[in-house]
C-alpha cells in the first residue's frame, strides 16, 4: 500500500518539514505504486507554481514491518 500526501514546506533548503503539519493534505492510499505515482503527479502538477508545495509517496508496508535490531 502506498500513501500520497503533501503540503507547504517550511523551506526548500534542508529536510522536508511541513510548515503546518495540521494542514498536510492526505491525497489517498493506493494498492499499486503506479496508481500512487499518477495521484502524486496530478497533485504536483496542480501546485507547480508554488515552490514550497511538495507531495510525497510513502510505502506504508515498510512502515508496518518491524526493522530487525542487532
Amino acid at each position: 500500500m502506498f500513501i500520497v500526501l503533501g503540503g507547504q514546506l517550511k523551506t526548500v533548503d534542508g529536510p522536508a518539514e511541513f510548515r503546518d503539519p495540521a494542514s498536510v493534505e492526505y491525497v489517498g492510499a493506493y494498492t499499486s505504486y503506479d496508481d500512487a505515482v499518477k495521484a502524486w503527479r496530478g497533485k504536483a502538477q496542480q501546485t507547480v507554481d508554488n515552490a514550497l508545495a511538495r507531495y510525497f509517496i510513502i510505502d506504508a508496508q515498510k512502515m508496518l514491518e518491524p526493522t530487525p535490531h542487532d
